[in-house]
């Protein structure tokens, strides 16, 4: 009886420890799984947070993109072209410039175009050095009455165009853009330039025909532009280069000042303008006298056909340095002239050009 008790009781002693063992073996599992899974989902979180940080940097990204593109894009674009009221505070600021600067130095303009068109190293206007400083001022007038509007037909095509190439032209090509602005400033102009050249030269040297009137009864509206060949053959390189030659260096000195070019002050463009003025008169003087004598012929008997015509006979009859004849108030005349200019054209762009144009 002890015996079956004892091992009746033995036995259920060994089942109470094994059921212990396995409720705790159980329990540990239990307790092991669940921070299994409280690990898994902790990474899982934390694998989720990361993938929707990533998500909305990508978003951010993308919303930076898709804000920014378009933007800088429209802005590229509209900096193309030139605001209406900014191309007319250009205009209005080259016209004061041209004006004053006609004005101031039409003397000196006189004494040259009298030099270049004397035959045979005479003075001009037919009366020899006599008349050389008479009448200086003969036709300003009518000059002023065609500089207005000849200088607002440049700037009108000189700006946009300018404007236009230094923003589609690479950087380095800089000088193209302002080179072919120059160029196509000239050709608007030269429609109201060349009549107005020919009426004051002929005033300028005491012509007989020299008012419009007179010109058109003797040679219609064809003597008005008498010699158009010679002034673009002139012109178009003046315009191209003085311009190009100011703008570049204006850029280069700003640049080396650590300045903006928009910064330059009146009497630093003065000097700039003026150097620039200087040089290109000097090397254009041989096609100014071209120009010259072409506008100021009114010989019936053996008239001048042409440039080359022209060129050739002042070479044969006078000598190579005849071609240079009146190059000295020439130069002087530009680089005074051009010194004026840009310097009034930037203190005028102060006040009749919107800021940041």
């Amino acid at each position: 009886m002890e015996q079956n008790t004892t091992a009746s009781g033995g036995g259920s002693s060994s089942n109470n420890s094994t059921t212990g063992s396995d409720f705790a073996s159980s329990e540990a599992r239990a307790r092991s799984s669940a921070l299994a899974s409280s690990s898994s989902s902790s990474s899982s979180n934390k694998s989720d947070s990361s993938a929707g940080n990533e998500t909305k940097n990508n978003k951010a990204t993308t919303v930076t993109t898709t804000t920014e593109t378009p933007r800088d894009t429209n802005h590229h674009q509209s900096k193309k072209t030139l605001p209406a009221r900014t191309l007319l505070g250009l205009t209005v600021s080259g016209v004061c410039a041209g004006v004053f600067v006609e004005t101031l130095f039409y003397p000196l303009d006189t004494i040259k175009t009298r030099l270049q068109a004397a035959r045979g190293g005479g003075g001009g206007g037919g009366g020899g050095n006599a008349n050389l400083f008479k009448g200086v001022f003969n036709g300003l007038s009518k000059n002023i009455a065609g500089c207005v509007p000849a200088t607002a037909l440049f700037f009108l095509a000189y700006e946009p165009t300018k404007r236009y190439l230094e923003r589609t032209l690479p950087p380095e090509q800089n000088y193209a853009a302002m080179f072919a602005a120059g160029a196509t400033g000239c050709l608007a102009s030269s429609i109201v330039r060349v009549p107005t050249e020919v009426i004051k030269t002929r005033a300028q040297t005491g012509n007989k025909v020299q008012s419009l009137g007179g010109i058109l009864r003797a040679s219609g509206i064809t003597g008005l532009f008498v010699g158009y060949g010679s002034f673009l053959i002139r012109d178009l390189p003046f315009d191209a280069i003085e311009f190009s030659l100011y703008e570049e260096a204006k850029i280069s000195y700003a640049k080396w000042r650590g300045r903006t070019p928009s910064e330059v002050s009146r009497a630093e463009a003065t000097i700039l303008g003026a150097t620039a003025g200087g040089i290109t008169g000097f090397v254009t003087t041989p096609l100014d006298v071209i120009k010259t004598r072409l506008m100021t012929d009114t010989c019936t008997i053996s008239p001048l056909k042409g440039v080359v015509d022209c060129g050739t006979r002042i070479v044969r009859e006078e000598g190579a340095k005849a071609l240079f004849r009146g190059a000295s108030p020439r130069v002087l005349w530009i680089s005074l002239g051009g010194g004026a200019f840009f310097g009034v054209l930037e203190s005028a762009r102060k006040i009749f050009v919107p800021e940041n144009w």
